[in-house]
């Protein structure tokens, strides 16, 4: 196959993918800012920006592996379970008595990240060989993981009523706070440029958008469709596990309830920044970008009620992230329906043929 007579890969999606909806998605941001430090200065402090810093960068981490998934026109449910699961399984593997100790805490991490590993390839056959629904191949694998991981730390665990992490040390240094430094957001600049390198300039990165387009067309043209499905939950099974390791560092003790619906934030935050729903566009500066959004969202809404107000932040934040991710899916809708319009309205003359 001529990969560059294939018209499936011309290049529809660059580093500049989604530009204008980023720069919507960085003015709400900046006015939710203003916002929410109008009505609550202490918003703007220090101290509360290293708290929405840290617990950007898991959901960040997440949101940039489901992208790859949802960029074939696929989703992927169980990636908060799986990142949740991975970091419970490590840790009742490896502790010693009823914590994990500084002496076994370096295997815990290759045990995160295979396990993220496992589930993504598990995802991909299920979804690309055994020809299920995404929707249905993830749920599955969302509620064995989370049964597995409950099993597990019951059976493992002692007098503790939760799996336990140090809270200091090396594997914070790393993965959350150097010297007071969020350290965890170099490595999401690190891993979001990487994530564009892969998505825009590599042959995984077209296929997969080429699968998202159109994947009978794809599959016709030469591409191996069902290797490239795999590869994206394999991604998205990695970064699963990636960003088990920030969660897990800067959030030392994890009980069984732990980690519930981080797999609906990380998408609502590829959809908010531009990823189409249907596959064959996405941007990772978007996600990103979306993913900080909903960060701003829950804490300013949390720091806003902190009142007495007598109203949970955490439902209201559930209302608010609904309907901003319907009137993201609305729009990408809506733009598609233009850009059809467009292509049928434009005569055929000898110039545009």
């Amino acid at each position: 196959m001529n990969n560059t007579k294939n018209p499936l890969l011309k290049k529809k999606n660059g580093l500049l993918a989604g530009g204008t909806q980023n720069l919507v998605i960085i003015l709400a941001a900046v006015v939710l800012f203003a916002v929410f430090y109008l009505i609550n200065p202490g918003f703007a402090s220090k101290g509360n920006l290293l708290t929405m810093t840290k617990a950007l960068v898991p959901y960040a981490i997440l949101s940039l592996g489901v992208t790859f998934v949802i960029a074939t026109g696929g989703i992927d449910l169980s990636i908060g379970t799986v990142c949740f699961g991975s970091a419970v399984l490590a840790g009742a593997l490896c502790k010693t008595g009823v914590s994990v100790d500084e002496g076994t805490l370096w295997l815990t991490i290759p045990i995160i990240l295979v396990t993220g590993l496992i589930f993504g390839l598990i995802n991909g056959f299920l979804v690309a060989k055994c020809k299920i629904a995404p929707f249905i191949a993830t749920l599955g694998s969302m509620l064995f993981s989370r049964g597995l991981t409950a099993v597990v730390a019951e059976a493992v665990r002692e007098t503790s009523s939760a799996i336990k992490y140090p809270s200091t040390g090396w594997f914070q240094k790393i993965f959350t706070n150097y010297n007071g430094f969020p350290i965890g957001i170099v490595w999401v600049i690190v891993l979001t440029a990487i994530c564009m390198v892969v998505m825009y300039k590599t042959k995984i990165g077209r296929y997969i958008l080429a699968i998202g387009s159109n994947e009978e067309a794809a599959r016709l043209s030469g591409i191996n469709t069902d290797k490239y499905k795999i590869i994206a939950y394999v991604i998205c099974g990695i970064f699963a596990s990636l960003a088990a390791l920030f969660y897990v560092a800067a959030n030392p003790s994890l009980n069984l309830a732990a980690g519930n619906g981080m797999e609906l934030d990380a998408v609502a935050g590829v959809y908010i920044g531009g990823t189409s729903t249907t596959g064959g566009s996405a941007t990772i500066i978007g996600t990103i970008l979306g993913s900080m959004i909903l960060v701003i969202i829950r804490q300013g809404l949390n720091l806003a009620m902190s009142g007495g107000v007598g109203i949970s932040a955490t439902n209201i934040t559930f209302a608010v992230t609904g309907i901003i991710v319907v009137g993201a899916v609305m729009l990408d809708v809506l733009k598609k329906k233009n850009a059809n319009k467009v292509k049928i309205e434009t005569p055929k003359t000898p110039a545009n043929k």
